[in-house]
């Protein structure tokens, strides 16, 4: 078996395109732009990257976009004003802080101070509670993102074993209760995990997202699964490659997410969307 290459690069332009139509629509009637504010703090390179990339999306897609680099300097009070100042501004719908940030500051406390009216990532504990009890409203980016990339295989989920090889608050956590809400069986699996490649070969949607470059062999996929690769590592040569050896995966999955080109892609396209939908509900 070949698997069926799930493209999130199609897939975010797609969505991105819708969005952008729904922007010209609000405008014409007299609505103001979708708002996202972007706080970086420090020159992390990744983050640069991923900020940066953020930032072209909401130009592409007419969206007002705000940008606050700070120094890595920057005190944990200093921070949390910022969130008060936006949360207040009628302008901004959405606010992004670019994860990781410094030691010295609470991510957590930095999080929760954000409106959950204004949490685009989906990461404030009002937002995943919600998610949790099946009334999801701003729903965590990547894996809304990897739902949406899962209803391009047509494949009916309600009733696939569904294995996620990573308990992240950001993507294993909130993965697990959007494929609950679809009706699968969930496993979710971490640096404790027994026997995690027999546990591996039982699912039909197998997930991983711990950040090892190929740590999942072709021998840990079921005929036929659909793998999604949430993995972004770069290789000593400059490659970058998921967490799943995607040559040999690719000889039994059904389905699976190539890297780059994936689940990346989708993130961001998801953040646009949560905006979007964070105007729409600031208009009611």
């Amino acid at each position: 078996m070949t698997a069926q290459i799930l493209d999130g690069k199609a897939t975010a332009l797609e969505l991105k395109n819708t969005i952008k139509k729904q922007v010209e629509q609000r405008l014409e009637k007299g609505l103001n732009r979708p708002g996202l504010a972007v706080i970086l703090v420090g020159s992390n390179a990744a983050s640069q990257v991923y900020v940066n990339s953020k930032r072209k999306s909401c130009e592409e897609v007419g969206f007002l976009s705000k940008a606050y680099d700070l120094p890595i300097t920057v005190s944990q009070s200093e921070l949390l004003d910022l969130v008060d100042q936006l949360n207040n501004d009628p302008e901004i719908h959405g606010i992004l802080v670019q994860l990781p940030l410094p030691n010295h500051i609470s991510a957590d406390t930095v999080i929760e101070r954000i409106s959950p009216y204004k949490d685009v990532d989906g990461f404030h504990p009002y937002n995943v509670g919600r998610l949790a009890l099946k009334m999801p409203l701003l729903r965590s980016c990547t894996p809304k993102g990897i739902m949406t990339l899962l209803a391009k295989t047509n494949i009916a989920l309600a009733g696939l074993d569904a294995v996620i090889i990573g308990q992240s608050n950001i993507v294993g956590r909130p993965m697990a209760l959007e494929l609950l809400a679809e009706r699968c069986t969930i496993t979710v699996c971490h640096s404790k995990t027994k026997n995690l490649a027999d546990k591996a070969k039982q699912a039909d949607i197998l997930v991983v997202a711990i950040g090892k470059a190929e740590y999942v062999s072709g021998d840990w996929i079921k005929e036929g699964a659909i793998v999604i690769d949430v993995g972004m590592n770069r290789l000593e040569n400059g490659k970058l490659v998921g967490d799943v050896n995607f040559a040999e995966a690719a000889q039994k999955a059904a389905w699976i997410t190539p890297v780059p080109g994936g689940v990346g892609p989708m993130t961001v396209a998801t953040l646009l969307e949560n905006t979007l939908l964070a105007a729409q509900l600031s208009a009611r």
